[in-house]
């Protein structure tokens, strides 16, 4: 199937998702921009039947050494999401629970180095409908919350399990609060950098302390689990002030409570965080870096009317998206390929450019952590640095290593599809460059692709001829400087 030659849908689905199939191409091609944003955003009219196709025919593969059990081995979960990645119906609800794990930045290895292997996975990765104690991991939590309320995220968070060990909640008592969460749900989940004081970070640690872990029933028990406890006894019950308001009537002091009802004291801030303009205006900053562009500051007006949204809708994050997603600056044509691709983007759209039959995916989650980035595993709690961090000299290396490994592979099914546009080098390349779509390429470029095709002797465009030059010819695109944005 030709794809629809609209830079405008594949702009949308690059951002929206991770590139796109012909196919998919085709289905939101046919649509105006307006319903094909309602379809993407609206992804709950979409059965959600992804994991189900794993190791099915007709799709990238997967590798395990007996069963495939991502809810407690964390090589099986990264190939889990991978695998949705390249092959959900729900592309944006994929997209928006990478930026999720980004913004929430949690790392496995802590989890493990705590409680396990099995059990980080578990509170990483498990699907409740998995697990025996009905456990649902932070990523499928985030999944699942992937355009939902941002208030009901942040509370998710706050009483995550994996986040409770990664910043170290479990630990926070009266006797000695523990800062660390307090810290970072302003400075890089809500408020930002400057709309905080060190004396909020101490009045917050008071307000979490309590916020613990338990894990009751019975040991040998598969169901038995780790889980969130407002322990009383480990709550501080003196009154808290912040240099911000706590209330709508512009109060900024939490009140004494009792141990019983110091929980309170946590949703008061949590709700205080949410409603907090500075919170609306940050949460637009980062969504505009996001989607819109890496190469400009936001725009104060699109901040200004997407801190707007967030705060009117009452924090909802699918009225939020929306606005951003037909916004003129999302549509400006400066902001195409405007953004560098993370690794795992760059992987998964090449996987749906070049093609998946025999391929596993596993492949892709090895490469992935030479170039930079390893699902489960965001260096520190700040998340990824993005933008041309991405591109050291190995990263980059590693990105053509990927290429030329994935092209290899697909060989027989580039070459197969390629035969109705050999007539000449330059049809050829046309026809991949339609494919692997690009930001324009400079004509020196171009003509040393076209010299690449015809460095071993006059062109025939016969199957050996393809077979030897299609996969070289995709290598070499999605190896280009400019097939590294989005």
């Amino acid at each position: 199937m030709a794809r629809y030659n609209d830079r405008r849908t594949e702009h949308l689905l690059r951002r929206a998702g991770f590139g796109a199939t012909p196919d998919e191409l085709a289905f939101y091609g046919e649509m105006s921009i307006t319903e094909a944003v309602r379809t993407l955003v609206e992804y709950d009219d979409i059965v959600d039947d992804v994991d189900g196709k794993i190791t099915k025919p007709g799709y990238v593969a997967i590798t395990a050494q007996g069963q495939f059990m991502p809810w407690t081995n964390i090589a099986h979960a990264r190939q889990r999401w991978l695998f949705r990645m390249v092959h959900s119906d729900r592309p944006l609800q994929e997209k928006m629970t990478l930026f999720w794990h980004n913004h929430f930045a949690t790392g496995y290895n802590k989890i493990q180095g705590a409680l396990g292997g099995t059990e980080g996975a578990r509170y990483m990765a498990a699907k409740a409908s998995e697990d025996p104690g009905n456990v649902r991991g932070q990523i499928e939590m985030l999944r699942d919350n992937a355009l939902g309320n941002f208030r009901d995220i942040l509370l998710n968070i706050a009483k995550d399990a994996a986040m409770l060990v990664w910043l170290d909640g479990r630990t926070n008592t009266r006797a000695k609060p523990q800062e660390n969460f307090a810290r970072e749900i302003m400075e890089l989940f809500t408020v930002g950098v400057g709309h905080y004081t060190e004396s909020d970070v101490y009045a917050g640690a008071r307000v979490f302390s309590g916020w613990n872990l338990t894990r009751p029933g019975a040991n040998g028990d598969p169901a038995q689990h780790y889980e969130f406890s407002y322990i009383a006894n480990n709550h501080e019950t003196s009154e808290k002030t912040f240099s911000f308001p706590i209330y709508s009537n512009g109060s900024k002091t939490i009140p004494a409570r009792s141990a019983a009802n110091g929980m309170q004291d946590g949703i008061d801030l949590v709700n205080a965080l949410a409603a907090n303009p500075d919170t609306a205006r940050y949460l637009a900053a980062k969504l505009y870096r996001f989607f819109v562009s890496e190469f400009t500051d936001p725009d104060p007006s699109f901040v200004d009317r997407i801190a707007s949204v967030y705060l009117s809708s009452g924090y909802d994050m699918k009225q939020v998206v929306r606005e951003v997603l037909l916004s003129p600056q999302f549509w400006d044509t400066r902001s195409y390929f405007a953004r560098y691709a993370w690794p795992v983007e760059f992987v998964v759209r090449a996987i749906k450019d070049i093609g998946w039959t025999g391929y596993s995916v596993d492949d892709a989650r090895i490469r992935l952590t030479n170039m930079g980035q390893t699902l489960y595993e965001p260096p520190d709690v700040s998340g990824w640095d993005a933008g041309q961090t991405w591109f050291s000299t190995g990263a980059m290396l590693e990105r053509m290593n990927f290429a030329a490994s994935l092209a290899s592979n697909q060989k027989f099914n580039l070459a197969r599809a390629a035969k109705p546009f050999a007539q000449t080098p330059d049809s050829l390349l046309s026809h991949f460059l339609g494919e692997l779509t690009t930001p324009s390429l400079d004509s020196s470029v171009t003509a040393e692709l076209v010299s690449y095709l015809r460095a071993t002797g006059p062109w025939t465009g016969s199957d050996t001829q393809l077979q030897a030059k299609a996969p070289g010819l995709a290598h070499l695109i999605a190896g280009l400087p400019e097939y590294q944005f989005v």
